[in-house]
């Protein structure tokens, strides 16, 4: 149950991944397409490290809208359905930062030991 839990974890790092991948950066499309292996690791450091990813990954996000719609707009192309669609892409990947919050996967990261 709890692969559900993270499945949207797992698909904005694999979104980012395929993002760097065609943008060139493979190395660092590798290091995405790695680090589900990640959520294997029951410790605190694993859910915040990847908090921060998804997080920074969000901006990306919300940077390749800006420069794709600007580009766009400046060509005289229609640049709205890009902008919901990256839109959407950015909150997913910010909201899923947000699923380690939740109670069973704070449990198993140990993040509120003063809590459980």
């Amino acid at each position: 149950m709890e692969f559900v839990r993270v499945l949207p974890v797992v698909i904005s790092l694999l979104l980012l991944a395929a993002h760097f991948f065609r943008a060139g950066y493979v190395v660092l499309a590798g290091v995405f397409l790695a680090m589900p292996i990640l959520l294997a690791i029951k410790a605190r450091w694993v859910a915040r490290l990847l908090q921060i990813v998804l997080v920074i990954g969000a901006l990306e996000w919300i940077r390749t809208l800006v420069i794709f719609a600007t580009a766009r707009a400046a060509a005289g192309q229609s640049w709205t359905r890009l902008a919901v669609i990256l839109g959407v892409v950015a909150l997913l990947t910010l909201l899923s930062a947000m699923v380690f919050q939740g109670a069973s996967l704070s449990r198993r990261y140990r993040l509120h030991p003063n809590r459980l």
